[in-house]
C-alpha cells in the first residue's frame, strides 16, 4: 500500500493556504498545519479552523519566530509547504534554518504563488517582493535542501476585482457597461481557480519528477488574453462592453500616485497586463514543467466556466 507523504503547511489559514491545506487532507497526505495558538481562538478563522478539525488536519502550536517550535513541528513531517504572505516572505530564512537542523525533510516549497521571479521584469513595488522571493530561492539551493518552485500565476478570485478596475467600483460581477483595459489588452495572462492552483501544489510536493524544478500553472484554457477575457464575459451577458484602455506610462502614473495596497496590485498588474511577464518565455525542461502536462487527471476549472457564476447576479 502506497505511504502519502506527511505534509506541513505554514500560513494555512491564509488566502491560498486553507486551500492547500484542504487539498492536502483531501489526497490524503496526513496533514500538519503550524498555527499560532491565537490563531484557534480567532473568531474570524473559526470556520476554516472547523473545517480543517473535519478533515482530520492535525494543528501544531508555533510560528517562524520560535526556532525550536519550527524544529520540532518539522520532524514530524516529511515536505514542507510555505504559504505565507506580505512581509513574512523574507522570515522564510527561518523555516531553512529549521529544515537545515531538523535533517529529515525531503522537500520544501517556498511561498511562490506568482510569476516565476527568476524571469519575471517588474517595476516596484512588486520588483521588491519578487527580488525577496528571489532571495529565498537562492537560499534553499545554497544550503543542498530539495525544492519544488509552484508558479501558479494569477489566482481566479482576483479576477473580478480587477474586472472592475481594482476595486474602483464595487460590484458582484464583473462590469455589464464599461470596462478598464491596462495597456493594449494583448499578452496573455493566467488565472486559475484556488483550489485547482492547491491540487496542483499538492501533487507536485512529492513527484520526484518535479525534484529541484519549477512547476508552472498554465492551463490551456486559461491562458487568454485580457481582450480574450473581456470577450468572453460579453458572450455570457449578450452585450458589448464600453472599453476604455489606459496606456502603459499612465498606469506607472497611478503606480507612483497609489498607496498601498493598491500600489503593490498595479504594480503586479503591469507586470501582468502591459509587460506581459506572465507567458512571454518557454517552460524548458532544464528548468520547468508544466502542471496541466504533468497531471492530466485534475479537471481544472476553465475561465469560462468561472464566469459563468457571476451571470445572474
Amino acid at each position: 500500500m502506497d505511504v502519502k507523504s506527511k505534509i506541513l503547511i505554514i500560513g494555512g489559514t491564509g488566502n491560498i493556504g486553507k486551500y492547500l491545506v484542504e487539498a492536502s487532507a483531501k489526497a490524503g497526505h496526513p496533514t500538519f498545519a503550524l498555527v499560532r495558538e491565537s490563531t484557534i481562538s480567532d473568531p474570524k478563522r473559526a470556520a476554516i479552523i472547523e473545517n480543517f478539525k473535519s478533515l482530520g488536519v492535525i494543528f501544531l502550536h508555533g510560528d517562524l519566530h520560535n526556532h525550536q517550535q519550527l524544529v520540532n513541528a518539522i520532524k514530524q513531517v516529511d515536505i514542507v509547504i510555505s504559504a505565507v504572505g506580505g512581509d513574512l516572505v523574507a522570515h522564510q530564512v527561518k523555516i531553512i534554518e529549521a529544515i537545515k537542523e531538523a535533517g529529515n525533510i525531503k522537500r520544501f516549497l517556498p511561498s511562490e504563488f506568482g510569476v516565476d521571479v527568476d524571469r519575471a521584469n517588474a517595476v516596484e513595488p512588486a520588483a521588491s517582493l519578487n527580488r525577496t522571493k528571489v532571495e529565498i530561492r537562492r537560499a534553499i539551493e545554497a544550503e543542498g535542501i530539495p525544492y519544488t518552485y509552484l508558479v501558479s500565476n494569477g489566482f481566479a478570485g482576483y479576477l473580478n476585482y480587477i474586472l472592475n478596475n481594482f476595486g474602483d467600483s464595487f460590484s458582484a460581477g464583473p462590469p455589464r457597461d464599461k470596462i478598464v483595459i491596462l495597456g493594449d489588452g494583448n499578452p496573455k495572462v493566467v488565472f486559475t481557480k484556488e483550489e485547482d492552483i492547491a491540487a496542483y501544489t499538492i501533487k507536485a510536493a512529492d513527484d520526484p519528477r518535479t525534484l529541484n524544478k519549477s512547476v508552472y500553472i498554465t492551463p490551456p484554457a486559461n491562458t487568454l488574453s485580457y481582450n480574450e477575457i473581456v470577450s468572453l464575459w460579453e458572450k455570457k451577458i449578450g452585450k458589448t462592453l464600453e472599453k476604455i484602455y489606459v496606456p502603459g506610462d499612465e498606469v506607472l502614473k497611478k503606480i507612483q500616485e497609489a498607496s498601498m495596497p493598491l500600489k503593490l496590485l498595479l504594480s503586479l498588474a503591469y507586470t501582468f497586463f502591459v509587460k506581459g511577464e506572465i507567458a512571454n518565455f518557454e517552460i524548458k525542461a532544464s528548468f520547468g514543467m508544466e502542471a496541466t502536462e504533468l497531471y492530466p487527471d485534475v479537471k481544472y476549472t476553465t475561465l469560462d466556466e468561472y464566469l459563468s457564476q457571476f451571470v445572474s447576479n
